[in-house]
């Protein structure tokens, strides 16, 4: 039996998707597919804006289904851990302009300021306190602490954030109008590149000695 509130939730959920991926063409952040479906190949050897499609033959009912139901199998250091729908989770997405995901934090986790470059985010929480803030190219900061059935939008390219500030552990499911979003980690883009941002661009940019940089060099480094 499913109760009233999972069937709240499932249908806000089916209108988040149909918000997204039903917007006029000329809004739309992929291309119109030129064929009913194109599940990606994913071993292909040539990709340019998508992945080439498998073969009809090979197409089954299973790639057009996937499972959120249960909570990711692995936590990385910042309490986080994601079931991917986008492409390379769910590959029947591909051409459709459309991907999700869900996103588990543990008590205290969060998901770190970072970008969608590709893609517009809505989501929805469906377990737990999760404050949500976002930042646009004014700096003006914007946030609300959300629960379950609450609904966040954040602009495509906007740093923003996911913080867990419940008790227990908190889920919710972002929704995004491309196949693959892409995702800039302010943190990741800054401090792990191959090869280095030489120091000297971060000891200008944040006004800081060089020790500071380099601890935050040895902390990233250890996780």
């Amino acid at each position: 039996m499913i109760s009233s509130s999972s069937t709240s939730l499932i249908g806000l959920l089916c209108c988040l998707i149909v918000l997204l991926i039903l917007p006029f063409p000329s809004h739309a952040s992929d291309p119109d597919p030129l064929q009913d479906i194109c599940v990606a190949d994913l071993n292909a050897s040539g990709s340019i804006n998508g992945f080439p499609c498998k073969p009809d033959s090979e197409v089954t009912s299973d790639d057009f289904f996937t499972d959120f139901s249960k909570e990711a199998a692995t936590f990385d250091v910042f309490k986080r851990g994601a079931t991917l729908g986008d492409v390379f989770g769910f590959p029947v997405v591909n051409t459709q302009g459309v991907s999700l995901f869900r996103i588990d934090l543990g008590v205290g986790g969060i998901n770190p300021p970072h970008t969608h470059p590709r893609g517009t985010e809505a989501g929805i929480v469906t377990r737990g306190k999760v404050l949500v803030g976002l930042v646009t190219t004014n700096n003006t900061f914007f946030s609300k602490v959300l629960t379950p059935g609450m609904v966040f939008l954040i602009p495509r390219a906007m740093v923003h954030f996911q913080v867990n500030v419940g008790k227990g552990r908190a889920t919710f499911i972002p929704i995004f109008n491309t196949q693959n979003p892409g995702v800039s980690d302010s943190l990741t883009t800054l401090f792990d590149t191959t090869p280095p941002i030489p120091d000297e661009v971060l000891t200008k940019s944040f006004r800081v000695s060089d020790e500071v940089i380099n601890v935050i060099r040895a902390a990233r480094a250890s996780n």
